[in-house]
């Protein structure tokens, strides 16, 4: 094992510069010191010492097809050569041929007619949403949302993020939410299968309608004070927890019978993570709004933007000038989001990321045999989750996933002689779980090696 890694002399020119200049806010340095990346292709980066390391959680999932991916990047290029700029007031070929893609995309699995709404990224999209519903129900301003839930650091997306350390220093700016638990089946109650614990927490949410006395609802007109919940299908930061397959299609029945629409941020699970293009459709339900962002573009290009009902958002209810962003809609990242729909359309790309989904998962279950304090693995498409745990399997170990982290960021695990370092990513509500979103584009003998490298580090973690 090596010693504490020392930055070069040229990187450490780089780091004062940033101490003095950065601001520290848009960033987090997870490790001392910081890596500085000089190049990247596929699953791989490669720091300014030239060290490759295998990334698994692909810049939070914005990566989804790989780095520097030939295709998408062509199209992106071939975009710069013909249109690449054009203010928002005025349109172009691939804003409305990406619109179209999406919307009967969505007319074909839940049998809705909708419109698509643009902006610049996941939190900014997210805030239109909330003008959408907001709008929809005569200005409500109270929102239900998930316990671990994240949707952004905007100040509406932070008011529906369950963390309250993103809004300690800057309050509420209009929306509040009630944060519902999310059916966490690893951390529930014991003596339920994962299905009856999806009811038992549809029943809890329901008793809030039981009485006006449980403060969310007024009997004698049948409306509920909060407009929308949000929902991320597959949680986030929350540490990739998978619901019940029943969950949703439970909990939406009770949103309608109370007028309350459902909301499904697929900025970080969108774009076949789980599989299917969004992570809603595995459960069977309607949403009524779709916020997506990142992947659409493989993050070479700031785009997001919403998909929701045409009654939500037709132009008599939502008009021109609603919401705007100089940039929403730009040429250069709908050329790429259709390359992208294109790209995946060619094949059966869902039935691959669930074998190549399927194949990791396994992988992560032999290790859970081998190593008591993983607590718990699951996953959903090439949506994973590994939980570590104390000796015990399931109290909660951040030191020692800390510690994971840090070792695979020094670049020294040997495989097959080769050097390498392991790009991991921290979540879950006691920051303790592997949230694992490789490329999707990521090969078998990759996916192996990932669990080779993982075994190394367990393998220090438990010896050190």
């Amino acid at each position: 094992m090596s010693d504490i890694r020392i930055a070069t002399t040229e990187d450490q020119i780089l780091l004062d510069k940033e101490a003095k200049y950065c601001s520290y806010g848009d960033t987090v340095h997870y490790i001392e010191p910081p890596r500085i990346f000089s190049r990247c292709e596929g699953s791989y980066v490669w720091d300014t010492e030239d060290q490759a390391y295998l990334d698994l959680q692909m810049w939070y999932s914005a990566v989804n097809f790989g780095y520097a991916n030939p295709r998408l990047n062509n199209a992106l290029k071939q975009q710069i050569d013909t249109l690449p700029q054009i203010a928002s007031q005025y349109l172009h070929k691939g804003k409305i041929e990406l619109s179209e893609m999406i919307a009967v995309d969505a007319k074909n699995k839940f049998g809705l007619d909708g419109r698509v709404h643009f902006n610049v990224g996941g939190s900014q999209s997210i805030e239109d949403s909330l003008k959408v519903v907001r709008n929809a129900s005569n200005g409500k301003s109270l929102m239900f949302a998930f316990e671990g839930g994240y949707h952004g650091r905007t100040l509406g997306a932070s008011s529906i993020t369950s963390s309250f350390r993103y809004r300690r220093r800057y309050g509420h700016f209009g929306e509040r939410a009630n944060f519902i638990p999310f059916p966490y089946h690893f951390r529930g109650p014991k003596g339920m299968t994962k299905e009856e614990y999806g009811s038992h927490c549809v029943q809890q949410f329901a008793r809030l309608f039981e009485t006006e006395y449980n403060g969310v609802w007024d009997p004698k007109t049948n409306q509920c004070e909060y407009a929308a919940f949000y929902v991320e299908p597959i949680q986030g930061t929350g540490g990739y927890v998978i619901p019940p397959m029943n969950f949703y299609r439970e909990l939406k029945h009770v949103l309608d019978q109370h007028g309350i629409l459902m909301v499904s941020d697929e900025i970080q699970m969108g774009f076949y993570r789980t599989g299917k293009l969004w992570s809603i459709e595995h459960f069977d339900v309607q949403p009524d709004v779709i916020v997506f962002g990142k992947a659409l573009t493989n993050g070479l290009n700031p785009l997001g933007g919403i998909w929701a009902r045409e009654e939500l958002i037709n132009p008599k209810i939502f008009p021109p000038g609603s919401t705007h962003s100089t940039f929403a809609s730009n040429p250069l990242g709908t050329a790429v989001g259709l390359e992208m729909f294109k790209m995946t359309s060619e094949v059966d790309y869902g039935a691959m990321v669930m074998a190549k989904g399927k194949y990791f998962l396994e992988g992560l279950q032999d290790l859970q045999k081998r190593f008591p304090i993983i607590g718990d693995v699951d996953g959903l498409g090439l949506a994973l989750r590994c939980e570590i745990c104390g000796p015990d399997g399931f109290t909660p170990d951040k030191a020692t996933l800390d510690y994971m982290v840090e070792e695979g960021m020094k670049g020294d695990m040997v495989v097959d002689g080769q050097k390498l370092g392991l790009i991991l990513d921290v979540g879950g509500y006691y920051k303790n779980v592997i949230t694992l979103a490789p490329s999707l584009e990521i090969s078998y003998p990759e996916i192996e090696l990932g669990l080779k490298l993982l075994e190394q580090l367990l393998v220090r973690a438990t010896t050190r």
